[in-house]
């Protein structure tokens, strides 16, 4: 039996040809819209400058004054006549050069006359070799020299630690070290010129309050005469 449909009219034969082909353009479609791209359009700006065709300017009408010219001046009546030579007087001035001839008295200066002031030079002297040490309050009855220099040193600790205070911004920061504190004990037996040096400013504040506030002092004495004594002591900050 033949079949009565023709199979060349057969419309599925080709559909998955056709199916590729719109495919193909509606994704080719599709990436050109993607990559189209638009650009703002400059608006020109013209700038246009307005200057009138003609310009009136008012001149002033000034009025030009005729001042007479001044008389010529006259010509003296009487020519005197005055010799170029004047006669003019030498003054003499005398050398104050002395010469070979002239004799130059001695000065004589008598001792007495002449007033000597002696000056004595200030001179600070180490704490190590100091003849007398400086005598700390509560070291007075000790007479030997050796006791009274290892009470001094003691006292100085005990004074450090009894008025140490750690400063709160280092301890919050964590500042610690060692600062170097270097001061003099004067003829009247005070604590001048104090010097620091240390990791932090703030611990060396805190070492200079501490060494200020020492007690006054018999000053120390060098050949039978007060003298400045020098002293050097470490303080070391330290956090527990």
């Amino acid at each position: 039996m033949r079949p009565k449909k023709n199979p060349k009219a057969d419309l599925n034969r080709n559909s998955g040809l056709y199916f590729v082909i719109g495919l193909t353009i509606v994704l080719f479609t599709t990436w050109r819209l993607l990559e189209f791209k638009t650009y703002d359009k400059a608006e020109e700006i013209v700038q246009v400058l307005n200057v009138p065709d003609e310009f009136h300017e008012d001149v002033p009408i000034t009025e030009i004054t005729m001042t007479t010219p001044p008389p010529p001046p006259t010509a003296p009546a009487v020519i005197e006549i005055v010799e170029d030579v004047a006669m003019v007087e030498e003054t003499i001035i005398e050398s104050t050069e002395s010469s070979q001839d002239m004799a130059v008295s001695d000065a004589v200066v008598h001792v007495d006359e002449v007033d000597v002031a002696e000056e004595e030079e200030e001179i600070i002297v180490p704490f190590a070799v100091i003849e007398n040490t400086p005598i700390f309050p509560g070291c007075e009855s000790l007479e030997n020299e050796a006791d009274r220099r290892k009470c001094f040193n003691e006292k100085i600790q005990e004074h450090i630690r009894k008025n140490f205070t750690y400063p709160k911004t280092a301890l919050e920061l964590g500042i610690k070290g060692r600062v170097f504190v270097h001061f003099e004990i004067d003829t009247k037996g005070y604590v001048r010129n104090i010097q620091k040096r240390g990791p932090d400013r703030l611990l060396e504040d805190e070492a200079e309050r501490i060494i200020a506030s020492l007690p006054k002092m018999e000053p120390g004495q060098q050949r039978g005469k007060p003298a400045k004594v020098g002293y050097s002591i470490p303080i070391n900050f330290i956090m527990k």
